[in-house]
């Protein structure tokens, strides 16, 4: 093949035809088109990405990335905690029981879910819990809430304020729930309102008291792991025998990221049609080119040239017209992400998002995926009429042109 005939002829095709120039504006929408797509491509799939981490984040603070729950009542208790303790050291396991409260003070009432815990051992896996308490040396029946809660109902270091709990007292003839007054003490701010205003803790000697739990028993225990889909493997087999399972952070989640990685995966579709509209200009383009130059294009194949070299050359047209859109794309991408990344451009309600900075994140296989797609598209767009121009009919043309 004669690479310097092919090289000079796709330069010259590559300069803007005055003769043509719906042809030259053509190739220039293409190109546009394609960094555009690939522009948007880019900071999409990190702002998902950038949110799907914020959140699981999040998540894991209030969530735990291991929850081992109880099957039967009494079936987790301090012997447990103990086995489990020393047999996976690498682990933190934090105890609790839990229940529905209706929290009042004064004439303000809130609902939410309390956690009985043992305030060292939660402070370890949960770094909110662990701000909140601080220096703190709680009693007994000293509570801590979410912000949520603590702004609602007013409420200041010292107040007492009264706990209803879904258990009920028989009285009589009658049922009454359970109360308890309980010392304000702090308010923590997870970045979540659902959880600042629900979740609240206490110590779990009071919540054993209060439902009259035997001592040492738990409802569960929270479980802190680097690397919990291995772990809740081995955690099951454990637990096989002990009336009590284990549930990770992904199953109690699953319906919401599952959500999240289908309007990913759906966004990514879409948007790369953004990318192949594009690449019908430069079909159209391509196709312009080889009908104004049908006289070119016989000479060539009259003078020697191969079927090879002419489609070579609206091939390498095509693909210099597509790349060059696909590279710019990725600069002007990765000068928007700076952009969002460093200067507040776009602020969110933080009690909403969890988070008043735009998250971002750009994973490796997203980039990958998004360059691969889009050559992909611009090869095979520029493959047709390449192909078509090998299709000329060279007697017809210099006969008739």
């Amino acid at each position: 093949m004669n690479k310097k005939l092919v090289n000079f002829i796709v330069k010259k095709y590559l300069r803007f035809d005055k003769k043509n120039p719906f042809i030259s504006i053509s190739a220039i929408l293409a190109f546009i088109g394609v960094a555009i797509g690939v522009m948007v491509l880019i900071l999409s799939m990190a702002i998902m990405n950038g949110t799907a981490k914020e959140f699981e984040k999040k998540l894991f603070t209030m969530n735990y990335p291991l929850t081992i729950y109880s099957k039967f009542e009494n079936s987790i208790d301090k012997d447990l905690l103990r086995i489990l303790e020393s047999k996976y050291p690498d682990l933190m396991f934090s105890p609790y029981i839990s229940s529905q409260v209706i929290i009042q003070s004064g004439e303000d009432i809130s609902g939410g879910m309390i956690f009985g815990v043992v305030p060292q051992k939660e402070a370890q896996i949960n770094s909110i819990y662990k701000d909140a308490l601080g220096n703190l040396q709680l009693n007994k029946y000293d509570i801590i809430t979410g912000s949520g809660i603590s702004s609602k109902l007013f409420l200041d270091k010292g107040v007492k304020t009264t706990l209803y709990f879904t258990s009920l007292n028989p009285t009589g003839f009658s049922m009454i729930p359970k109360m308890k007054r309980f010392t304000f003490q702090n308010s923590f701010t997870s970045g979540l309102n659902a959880y600042d205003k629900t979740y609240m803790y206490t110590s779990i000697e009071a919540l054993q008291t209060v439902l009259k739990k035997e001592v040492d028993t738990y409802d569960g225990i929270h479980v802190f792991s680097n690397n919990a889909f291995v772990d809740i493997e081995s955690l099951k087999k454990d637990l096989r025998t002990t009336g009590a399972g284990v549930i990770g952070w992904w199953q109690q989640n699953g319906n919401f990221f599952a959500a999240m990685k289908m309007e990913k995966t759906a966004l990514f579709i879409v948007l790369m049609l953004i990318i192949l509209v594009a690449s019908l200009n430069i079909i159209s383009s391509l196709l312009m080119t080889v009908m104004s130059r049908r006289k070119e294009i016989a000479l060539l194949l009259s003078m020697g040239a191969s079927n090879k070299e002419i489609k070579s050359i609206f091939l390498r047209v095509g693909i210099i017209i597509g790349f060059s859109g696909i590279l710019i794309g990725i600069a002007l991408g990765f000068i928007g992400y700076w952009a969002l990344d460093t200067f507040d451009i776009v602020s969110l309600p933080a009690d909403v998002y969890g988070s008043a900075k735009l998250p971002l994140d750009l994973s490796m296989t997203d980039f990958i995926s998004i360059i691969f797609g889009a050559a992909v598209i611009v090869i095979v767009s520029s493959y047709y009429p390449a192909s078509k121009a090998t299709k000329i009919d060279v007697i017809d043309v210099l006969r008739n042109e």
